[in-house]
């Protein structure tokens, strides 16, 4: 259930933030977009992203050893070597004015999907392989600077992957495992588009 609710906000969050693009006027000024305190018309940000990885590139979230293929060849029950992965980031400013428009929280959830095993099978299956993401807050500084508060939490398998795989299992940790960091940021230049 958990980690369906994860899918289903991922999805909504990227339509909110599609609507709320179309949604503001082309010829308004962003000064008066962002006038209301609570809930500024521009207060979401974000990218999603798909991306699709060739045979012999599988994306490795570091769940299975590299050697899975000995632990039983194409019928290794651990198989979790993504083909696909769709992944974002959301940025939301719910203020407007005054101090508290430098203030932001962010999310930034990885799915990853597919069933291959390193120079055993490949596959193009869209079996869910789990999910990795990490949230946080900041607070725009000046110049470009932020301070940011990020934590990022162990990868959640889904469904049936949820459970020990045999041997070359490595467990939950995921690339990154569970960790809390505390840093600066510099933005700088602005886009064309």
């Amino acid at each position: 259930m958990k980690k369906s609710m994860w899918i289903f906000a991922f999805s909504l969050l990227i339509s909110v933030l599609g609507g709320a693009q179309s949604a503001s006027p082309a010829n308004s000024s962003p000064d008066s977009e962002t006038r209301r305190m609570f809930f500024p018309r521009d207060m979401f940000w974000g990218w999603g992203q798909f991306d699709l990885a060739p045979p012999h590139n599988e994306i490795d979230p570091n769940l299975c050893a590299g050697n899975a293929g000995q632990y039983g060849g194409v019928n290794a029950p651990c198989s979790l070597f993504a083909r696909y992965m769709l992944s974002g980031m959301l940025e939301v400013r719910p203020f407007g004015r005054g101090q508290l428009r430098r203030f932001m929280i962010f999310g930034a959830p990885t799915f990853l999907f597919g069933k291959t095993i390193p120079k055993t099978l490949y596959t193009w299956s869209p079996d869910a392989i789990g999910i990795e993401h990490s949230w946080g807050g900041a607070i725009y500084i000046a110049k470009g600077f932020e301070f940011r508060v990020t934590q990022h939490f162990l990868f959640d398998r889904l469904g049936a992957r949820n459970t020990n795989l045999g041997q070359a299992d490595l467990g939950n940790n995921g690339p990154w495992g569970r960790y809390m960091t505390v840093g600066v940021r510099k933005s700088f230049g602005t886009r064309r588009w």
